[in-house]
């Protein structure tokens, strides 16, 4: 079956998910991050603290760390050490090989450390060892030259082109920026929103104390005392992945339909660290809704401009779906912009299930929904 990904195609994942007292993404003070949505407050995660959290969750996937990239500063460190250990120069001349290679590049170098670059690069581990590639053979050679020599026998569109094409899969999706650098920019491939409550909540604080084990019988009081903030919420979670654009970044239209499945299979499943030992907050979603898209990708968030009501019984959750149902169905119907395929993954059996089978059609369990987002892309 071949596979088209030059055709416009934005699939949207929706996604609901209550996390119990936690503090999942804390702000510049320690307190879970909130934003004032519909003249309520509410708690939100950044878009940018669930990224990190999708791409940790590639390797639980079974990703090979090949097939993954790399965001560091250290990107001359990196290729010296695969440079030394392809071709077992000694680590002086394998450094001074490596900044030959990224020199070119015009890569600026931090204020502080020389060693380091003055941003966060995000590159391919295969593409390191690309680079190994262009002058293995000659390494002995080219350790040899002096410094004009090497920077002219470096061949620069080499380098740049093993770094501009075959990005790896979550390079791909999440694209790459280098303000002073733009001929190796990826244009990302994902949008992702700040996940936010659908309902208003209170910050509240753990007050607690720890024990000194060996503190004297007759000493009172604890050994620590300190003070966490944390909140609880149902979260509506909303991520889009424009498929033609995976499909120019990763120059491979199977694997670009491939990452999109690891895209949606690691957003769902995925979750930002912040305090877990202290709050175990890990949680499965309780609904995971697709949309392909062939206009424009479309949160669905106005659904919850106006804060949800707890039901008497369901609490936020299945109301929160029949709000996500009834923001589907006016998008489709009041503003005539229905999806081409809708696919989705929940358990309610209550008042929801009906509305969330006319907005988004069929229940799937959720490899199922994975393998029919799959074979709609490959149609």
């Amino acid at each position: 079956m071949s596979v088209q990904t030059s055709r416009r195609r934005f699939i949207d994942v929706h996604i609901l998910q209550t996390v119990p007292p936690s503090n999942i993404n804390r702000d510049d003070a320690g307190a879970p991050k909130e934003a004032t949505y519909g003249g309520v407050r509410r708690p939100r995660a950044s878009s940018q603290a669930w990224k990190r959290a999708t791409r940790l969750a590639f390797a639980a996937l079974g990703i090979a760390e090949d097939d993954l990239g790399t965001r560091t500063k250290t990107i001359a460190d990196h290729l010296t050490k695969a440079i030394a250990g392809r071709t077992a120069l000694p680590a002086e001349a394998a450094a001074r090989l490596a900044a030959a290679m990224i020199a070119p590049l015009g890569i600026t170098s931090s204020k502080k450390n020389a060693d380091e670059s003055a941003y966060l690069l995000f590159y391919g581990n295969r593409q390191i060892q690309q680079l190994v590639d262009l002058i293995a053979d000659q390494a002995a050679d080219l350790a040899a030259l002096d410094d004009k020599a090497l920077a002219k026998a470096i061949d620069d569109k080499a380098v740049k082109e093993v770094l501009t094409t075959g990005h790896p899969l979550d390079v791909a999706l999440f694209g790459r920026m280098v303000a002073n650098v733009p001929d190796i920019d990826v244009h990302g491939a994902v949008q992702v929103a700040h996940a936010i409550a659908t309902h208003g909540a209170e910050l509240e604080f753990d007050y607690y104390t720890a024990v000194d084990d060996r503190q004297p019988a007759d000493t009172k009081g604890a050994g620590m005392i300190g003070r966490i903030g944390f909140n609880s919420a149902t979260l509506y979670r909303y991520g889009s992945v424009s498929l033609h654009q995976l499909d120019a970044n990763m120059g491979n239209p199977k694997a670009a339909v491939d990452a999109v499945t690891a895209f949606v299979s690691a957003f769902a499943r995925s979750m930002p660290t912040g305090y877990g030992n202290s709050f175990g907050h890990r949680t499965m979603p309780q609904l995971v809704a697709v949309a392909i898209r062939d206009d424009q990708p479309i949160n669905l968030v106005t659904a919850f401009e106006a804060p949800v009501r707890p039901g008497r019984t369901t609490g936020y959750a299945e109301p929160s779906a029949q709000a996500l149902a009834a923001e589907q169905h006016t998008i489709a119907t009041t503003w005539g912009a229905p999806a081409l395929w809708t696919g989705v993954t929940h358990a309610f059996t209550g008042p929801a299930a009906e509305p969330l089978a006319e907005a988004f059609g069929t229940v799937h369990a959720f490899p199922a929904l994975l393998d029919a987002i799959a074979t709609e892309l490959t149609r």
